[in-house]
């Protein structure tokens, strides 16, 4: 991919304007009496100013002739989405003000519908979940590879890829994470190859992969391997607002017309210009200045891993120690930190952190804790973090035993899929303890947020080691998402008792 990267190297010229952002900031001076919505009508007495700030409150704009319409895009949206495609290799770039996970409910919707398979890892978010009971998709799902010692799931290997695509030469996509949450990134190349010569459609998340394409030490973004989609967060690594994403799509079965459709069907027609803007002014800094921070953040990174892993209980993932299981590349600007050989959890750990020191991190699992850089960050950040896990290390490392947990076998064992996830959706319910759900088939999904991996889905069998895992995670005091109003019940196919 090194052509690839040279042509980017060339495009600085046309990616140092901010088209939409400039008109909107145009717009914003002039002196309109607004009879139109937003109904704040950009005056400080309307009470919002009052707290935001009245350069927030001009700049909140509804669609007019001047700043285009997201639904149907042909000026100054449209020049600036066909930047962000540039920037990312793709053909075609959607703004989205709903974040990824509308993105990957529109890229499903768009290429598959009713009873079509689609294959995909079981460690998706819940939005490919939710994203198969709009569409009626059938999912064919792929485990993913486990590492056991820290705990959590890999990326699916090409191996086990090849299998489901040759049992299943009738399915319409299939859906790839790149990266995994914790930056674990599979063979996306030979993947996509594989699925080209099937007549298969490739979908990839890459909502943790916003900043691949500006460093070369980065991997391969999904788009430059020519993805058939690809959704994008980049207010996750990119410096956009939050909410704010991209669905990128390379037009081979998929034409820019059924994405737009799909998308119309269910974003906004009330589209945030700052959301917008500031994905206007994210990609215009990653092209222009993203190899310079980059470089940067990764010798920032790269010096407090070695750090980190020196601490007396604390262990680092790194490119260098992957085992090759579902693992093609890594990406560094994640810090995977196990900590269990401290005796505590990683949740535990999680909450020292933020209580004692103030540092929000992005998550935490049995083992591990999960630090996430990105563009904003620098020595001073990075340096607030080791500082933090160096007292910790110092406080807990020789005083309990290292934590073992039988939960982590759980991993590699899946439910079993009863009812497609639609048809379950659909179905008649009731509400049970559940702790007597045993054998029941489960008619939602049970999740900790983040990161929004399912422990079971619509459609698949409970068992007491899904729900002994759920009791844990409660124990653990997690942000558990279920439908149920108690978190002691639970949602189960078939009629409620009268």
């Amino acid at each position: 991919m090194a052509e690839v990267r040279a042509r980017r190297g060339t495009m600085k010229s046309r990616h140092a304007r901010a088209p939409l952002y400039e008109a909107l900031e145009q717009y914003s001076q002039k002196d309109i009496v607004h009879f139109d919505v937003p109904g704040h009508k950009k005056r400080l007495r309307s009470g919002l100013g009052e707290y935001f700030g009245e350069r927030i409150i001009r700049l909140d704009a509804n669609s007019t002739r001047e700043l285009d319409m997201l639904s149907n895009p042909n000026g100054i949206i449209f020049e600036a989405e066909q930047l962000l495609a540039e920037a990312y290799d793709a053909d075609y770039a959607f703004m989205l003000v709903n974040g990824s996970t509308f993105g990957i409910q529109a890229m499903i919707m768009t290429a598959c519908g009713p009873k079509d398979k689609i294959i995909m890892p079981r460690n998706v978010h819940k939005s490919a979940i939710n994203a198969v009971i709009l569409s009626g998709a059938i999912p064919i799902f792929i485990e993913p590879e486990v590492n056991l010692e820290y705990g959590i799931a890999n990326g699916v290997s090409y191996d086990r890829v090849k299998k489901a695509v040759l049992d299943n030469l009738d399915a319409k996509a299939l859906f790839v994470i790149n990266p995994t949450y914790y930056g674990v990134v599979s063979d996306l190349q030979a993947i996509i190859k594989l699925c080209r010569r099937h007549h298969i459609m490739v979908l990839v998340d890459e909502a943790h992969g916003a900043h691949f394409p500006f460093h070369p030490d980065f991997p391969d973004n999904a788009s430059t391997l020519y993805a058939d989609m690809a959704t994008v967060s980049l207010h996750k690594t990119g410096g956009s607002l939050t909410q704010s994403s991209v669905l990128l799509l390379n037009e081979r079965d998929i034409t820019y017309s059924q994405v737009r459709t799909t998308i119309n069907l269910m974003q906004t027609t009330s589209a945030s210009y700052l959301l917008m803007a500031s994905l206007d002014l994210a990609r215009r800094n990653l092209v222009l200045n993203g190899q310079e921070i980059y470089e940067d953040i990764l010798a920032i990174v790269e010096k407090a891993k070695v750090e980190i892993a020196a601490m007396p209980g604390l262990h680092v993932l790194t490119s260098d120690d992957v085992d090759g299981h579902g693992i093609y590349d890594y990406d560094e600007t994640k810090i995977v930190i196990r900590v269990n050989d401290l005796g505590l959890t990683g949740f535990e750990v999680y909450d020292i952190m933020k209580n004692e020191f103030g540092i929000q991190l992005e998550l935490a699992e049995t083992y591990v804790i999960l630090a996430v850089v990105g563009i904003g960050d620098d020595q001073q950040t990075v340096n607030q973090l080791v500082a933090g896990l160096r007292t910790i290390s110092h406080r807990y490392a020789g005083q309990n035993k290292p934590l073992k947990l039988e939960q982590i076998e759980w991993m590699t064992e899946r439910p079993m899929s009863v009812v497609s996830p639609r048809d379950a959706y659909y179905s008649p319910k009731r509400i049970i303890p559940i702790k007597d759900a045993v054998g029941e088939i489960c008619a939602e999904s049970l999740m900790i947020y983040p990161p929004g991996i399912p422990l079971v889905i619509p459609g698949e069998k409970l068992t007491q080691r899904i729900i002994d895992h759920y009791m844990f995670y409660r124990e653990q005091k997690c942000n558990i998402v279920n439908n149920a109003e108690d978190p002691d019940l639970i949602q189960v196919l078939g009629e409620a008792n009268d």
